[in-house]
């Protein structure tokens, strides 16, 4: 007989009607919830003025952090780094120290990433802390569970379960590697049939034989929904005429015995559960602090209601004076102001009906690209054969030839094409068979390997790529060179510079129109600042430029010239330098006009003698089915010839092949179009 959700909730009605308490029905029990009117960017900028200058206001920064939820603390470590270029953990790290700095800190961490390092320091050293591991994973649920291992596996490049498979052993190590799953029963639906059975299987695998069979618990245990396990706890205990928790203590030892243990009192009351572990971390002398810390910080927005209230009924005193008289300084009233408050003035609590309100809830490409494949072949290559064929098709149609040449031949088609091609058109055609994102990422890479660094194309490409298209490409990076860009950008740049690219390698930009209001204050900080010292000029300058979007920029320039009588640009050029100059520069002119900005760079990429090929494959492709009609148009407008003629009078004059040539044609008039024919 099945039991479905809607028939457990009535009955959970029933039986809270019955034991007089308030119906209510509280998905979140926390202390902490969304901060209203939050605005990450004044958050940032209120964290650094507190870490600005000697020593730091603690107060300040314990007070912030403390009242806003996770979700807004991780889009002000983004505003952070966007408007200051810099990490707001290390920064915190660098500012604060103790136990003060490690509940900071973790705080700023999304829950996942914080299980993640707590898991990662208790299997790591000499020791395993077996506790740690026990209460993490005795209490998560599946989402939780699956978020922490993908976490832990980007954060150490390692993955979870081998780890704790070589840390541990025995039945225990099995318990943890199921529970690591993430695949507990989380339906709401109960089936009577199987719970006597369970009940009746567990009895048998323990009180009835001499001995235990460890695997009958391990897979009940490990596998059912909460609510399931419920009603087998009830149904074993008529069977064995004890609980549960004696028959484990009876039947088990050790770390899997603690481990049991804890599971069933997660099924049970996970909020009471909680209350006894702060209570152990606190009692006697001394604290557990890292227990402390990461029971406060886990569940601050999720039960910790429940648990002040259950410690209350179970010690006979509040969580918050418990906290209070053993603990001390900033570390204290962080602490308090997660605990939220003390129970003595507490209203109606129901843990129960927390945890169950939480739980219920062919292609046509083929035959050409085969064609292409008998053309590359050791009688030669027909090079404008493969030209005709990837200048007529979009991006997202050559991704499907790669992947119908692989499928039809069993070959790398980018290998091929790398062995039968050469040079520039090697490079170009290379260029135009990657996505947008590994192709950004390769120029990336380019523009920093080997003795130099070419930071004018570090420049083009993040000042002119979208939110979207940045994090594609910081993927696409990670992905193809085993590093994160902002890694790379730190190994490879400097100075406040350095601080620009890794802020706009954030691809955290604001969107959407201008705000007028805004925009007025925007360009009066802006002519304030140029009267400031260099510093502090450039800080303003990038916490406005690279964080603001695109239209409301726009209007900033536009007041900018209304209250300082100057162009934004001019100031730009004449008060600063070096690369830290072009990279606003960049943002300006991106800003005021973006095809015009492109059309410049083309221009410089082959005036005089010689051609920066690089910067012409570059831009030639990656703006070919985005706004090269738009580049064509400026081009013309700017210097008086077409694109089409000046690339064909300069490739001529390096000596360009005709295939070459074919092909920057047809890309020069955009998607499929010549600069002197128009053909689909």
């Amino acid at each position: 007989m099945l039991f479905p959700p809607a028939v457990l909730f009535l009955v959970f009605v029933t039986f809270s009607c019955h034991q007089g308490s308030k119906l209510t029905l509280p998905v979140f029990r926390g202390t902490i919830t969304d901060a209203p009117d939050f605005d990450p960017t004044t958050d940032a900028e209120a964290l650094y003025n507190a870490m600005k200058g000697i020593g730091s206001d603690k107060e300040a920064i314990l007070e912030l952090v403390t009242s806003r939820s996770n979700a807004q603390r991780q889009e002000v470590v983004a505003a952070y780094k966007c408007s200051f270029g810099q990490d707001l953990i290390a920064d915190l790290k660098y500012e604060l120290t103790g136990k003060f700095e490690r509940l900071i800190v973790s705080l700023m961490k999304t829950s996942a990433y914080h299980d993640a390092k707590e898991i990662h320091d208790a299997l790591k050293g000499v020791g395993t802390n077996e506790r740690c591991l026990i209460e993490i994973l005795a209490s998560r649920n599946n989402r939780q569970i699956l978020e922490m291992v993908a976490a832990y596996k980007d954060a150490y490049g390692r993955d979870m379960e081998e780890d704790v498979i070589a840390d541990t052993s025995g039945h225990f190590k099995k318990m943890l590697v199921v529970l690591l799953q993430g695949t507990r029963d989380e339906s709401g639906v109960v089936d009577a049939d199987l719970v006597e059975q369970d009940a009746q299987d567990l009895y048998a695998a323990g009180e009835e034989q001499w001995g235990t069979d460890e695997a009958k618990f391990i897979m009940i245990l490990g596998s059912r929904s909460v609510t399931h396990l419920r009603m087998v706890f009830d149904a074993y205990e008529k069977i064995a005429d004890m609980s549960i928790e004696d028959s484990i203590k009876n039947e088990l030892s050790g770390d899997f015995e603690r481990l049991m243990l804890a599971v069933v009192q997660c099924i049970r009351n996970v909020p009471m559960f909680f209350a006894k572990r702060l209570y152990k971390s606190m009692k006697g002398l001394g604290t557990a602090d890292n227990t402390l810390i990461r029971i406060m910080i886990s569940r601050s927005e999720i039960d910790m209601l429940d648990i002040r209230e259950c410690f209350r009924l179970a010690y006979e005193k509040s969580l918050y004076n418990m906290i209070k008289d053993d603990t001390s300084g900033d570390y204290k009233r962080t602490l308090l102001n997660l605990c939220g408050g003390d129970d003595d003035l507490a209203g109606e609590f129901f843990p129960e009906a927390a945890q169950i309100a939480y739980k219920i809830g062919m292609h046509p490409n083929y035959l050409l690209f085969y064609n292409c494949y008998c053309l590359l072949l050791p009688t030669g290559t027909d090079e404008d054969a493969i030209i005709d064929i990837v200048a007529q098709r979009s991006n997202a149609q050559r991704q499907e030839i790669r992947q119908a040449f692989k499928s039809l031949l069993g070959r790398d088609l980018m290998k091929d094409l790398k062995s039968e091609l050469s040079k520039n058109l090697e490079r170009l055609i290379i260029g135009l068979m990657l996505t947008p994102a590994e192709f950004d990422a390769k120029m990336m890479r380019k523009a920093m390997e080997g003795a130099g660094t070419d930071e004018h194309s570090l420049i083009e490409i993040l000042v002119t790529r979208s939110n979207e298209e940045i994090l594609a490409m910081n993927a696409a990076y990670k992905n193809a060179y085993k590093k994160s860009m902002e890694e790379a950008l730190h190994s490879d740049t400097s100075g406040f510079f350095c601080r620009i690219l890794v802020s706009l390698v954030q691809g955290a930009r604001e969107e959407g129109p201008a705000d007028e209001e805004r925009a007025s204050a925007d360009a009066q900080e802006l002519a304030d600042a140029c009267n400031a010292e260099s510093d502090e000029m450039e800080l303003k300058f990038m916490s406005i430029l690279c964080t603001r979007s695109f239209p409301h920029l726009r209007k900033v320039f536009q007041e900018f010239v209304r209250c300082s009588n100057k162009d934004i640009e001019q100031v730009i050029r004449n008060e600063m330098s070096g690369d830290v100059k072009n990279a606003f520069c960049a943002i300006v002119r991106s800003v005021k006009n973006q095809p015009s900005y492109f059309a410049d760079r083309l221009y410089k990429a082959m005036k005089g003698l010689g051609t920066d090929d690089r910067a012409l494959i570059r831009i030639m492709v990656s703006r070919s089915e985005v706004d090269l009609f738009n580049i064509r148009k400026e081009f013309k407008d700017t210097h008086d010839v077409s694109l089409h003629e000046f690339i064909q009078v300069e490739t001529m004059i390096v000596s360009r092949s005709p295939c070459q040539l074919t092909l920057l044609f047809a890309f020069c008039g955009g998607l499929w179009v010549c600069g002197y024919c128009t053909a689909v």
